[in-house]
Order: structure tokens, then C-alpha cells, then sequence
């Protein structure tokens, strides 16, 4: 099972840090991951599993909130993803 992962905000030091630490910590693995830098804004896609999870896909994202609180976070799982996107 995966689900993809977003982070969008004002840049700043240690947000991939943050992030990954959060994840490691409710045991999702950072399968995928791409970011960029534009205009200031970070944005950032996870791939991640979530197949050994400790806990439900909503509390990793409150986790993920309290860890980078300054950013637009949103936590999806793949089949939801896919379905959402579709044609």
C-alpha cells in the first residue's frame, strides 16, 4: 500500500528533514520523493508505503502538520490518487 505525500510553503531549512523524520517515526518509508524551489515556495511530492504503518493515514498527517506547521500538507492514499485522476 502507498500514498502520496505533498508539502507546499515558504521554503525554509530542514523541511525534508522534518518530514521524513515524521514519517520514519509511524513507520512509512520514503519510497519516492521530488522537490523544487519556486519563487521562494517549496514543494514537495512523497511516494511513500504505508504497508506497516503504526497508525491511520490521518494521524500521519496531523504528524506531519505539528512537525511543519507553516505548510499546506496533504496526505492521499494511492487509490484514492489514481481514482482522482483517472480520465
Amino acid at each position: 500500500m502507498k500514498a502520496v505525500l505533498t508539502v507546499i510553503g515558504k521554503d525554509m531549512v530542514g523541511i525534508l528533514a522534518k518530514v521524513a523524520s515524521s514519517c520514519a517515526e509511524k513507520n512509512a518509508n520514503v519510497l519516492e520523493v521530488t522537490q523544487s524551489i519556486l519563487d521562494g515556495y517549496f514543494c514537495m511530492v512523497m511516494v511513500i508505503d504505508i504497508s506497516k504503518l503504526t497508525c491511520e493515514l490521518d494521524e500521519l498527517g496531523t504528524t506531519v502538520r505539528a512537525a511543519v506547521p507553516d505548510m499546506v500538507i496533504h496526505v492521499m492514499h494511492e487509490d484514492i490518487f489514481n481514482s482522482m485522476h483517472r480520465i
